[in-house]
């Protein structure tokens, strides 16, 4: 009876602790299966450390699964690396345990060896492939590669990327004012995704479209913000101010030295113009000269030889 009593109390106590398996394990695994795909984290995203922040705003419903040769890759850069990534590898694997210590985020450690003879990278891949997992990186190569692949890539610098501000400090654009501020010199407007936009002392312009030029940018819990100022367009002033500071130069007719030795100088080159024709005339007249003068040394030639001539016949 004894042994009867024992065998029937062990196949209770099975009983329940499967009961109290399945009532515990089963909605956890029915809870993982609607918050999606796993996510890998790669090394870059543990020492960059944003992935805190982003888990705390509750962004991250999915669970984080931290290999084990990411942790390796951690502890041989804290342990052999420069000053500088020992303690941002330190920092590593200080944010891993404040994920760990999250009470709304799940946290795992896939063990896969402490070291990938391959390299992280190439096993953060070949991990991804597996279970059907997203990779969580900011690096470049990685996060192109993993693209390539085929792979889900959650990069922290595009989702920064995504939630800075539109406009930065000192650009332009065109805004319509709709409604005054809560200063009596303000003007608001809105921008295409719903940002409000303050401008001072635009108050007179509200219903109106004005360029504007923004100051500078306010995040906060309730929103972001931005604040800008009228461009005013003052084109004459803008020329008035041109010359200033410059010498005034006298207008050129006014200055009557240059008018004086121009007027000499014309009057010296008409002076060689009205001389000129007078020197051609002996130039020319030398010229026949010295050209006629062959002509009358042959005709006393020929005159002594006719008188030689007649000599000789008398």
């Amino acid at each position: 009876m004894e042994t009867i009593q024992t065998l029937f109390a062990i196949t209770v106590l099975a009983v329940l602790g499967e009961v109290t398996y399945l009532v515990v394990k089963l909605p956890r695994q029915t809870a993982r299966g609607k918050q999606g795909r796993p996510i890998l984290v790669d090394t870059s995203v543990l020492i960059d450390g944003r992935i805190i922040a982003v888990a705390q705003s509750g962004f991250i419903g999915d669970t984080l699964i931290i290999p084990r040769s990411v942790i390796g890759e951690l502890q041989f850069l804290a342990d052999n690396a420069d000053h500088d990534k020992r303690a941002r590898a330190r920092y590593g694997l200080d944010v891993v345990s404040e994920l760990q210590n999250m009470p709304h985020i799940t946290v795992e450690i896939l063990q896969d060896g402490s070291k990938a003879e391959e390299g992280v990278d190439e096993r953060l891949l070949t991990l991804a492939k597996k279970y059907s997992a997203a990779v969580c990186t900011i690096d470049y190569n990685l996060n192109k590669v993993a693209v390539v692949e085929g792979i889900t890539v959650l990069n922290v610098n595009e989702l920064a990327q995504s939630l800075r501000m539109a406009y930065l400090p000192g650009e332009k654009m065109l805004l319509e004012l709709v409604q005054k501020g809560q200063d009596a010199h303000q003007g608001v407007g809105y921008l295409t995704d719903g940002t409000m936009v303050v401008v001072e002392h635009a108050s007179k312009n509200i219903g109106q479209t004005v360029e504007i030029e923004f100051i500078r940018s306010l995040q906060t819990a309730a929103g972001k913000m931005m604040f800008a100022k009228p461009v005013e367009h003052r084109p004459q002033i803008m020329q008035q101010q041109k010359p200033a500071g410059k010498k005034v130069v006298t207008p050129l007719p006014a200055k009557v030295p240059v008018a004086y030795h121009t007027d000499r100088n014309d009057r010296h080159t008409a002076n060689k113009k009205q001389q000129r024709p007078s020197q051609r005339p002996e130039r020319e007249r030398n010229g026949n000269a010295s050209k006629r003068s062959p002509k009358k040394v042959r005709s006393s030639v020929d005159r002594e030889a006719s008188l030689l001539d007649l000599v000789d016949r008398q």
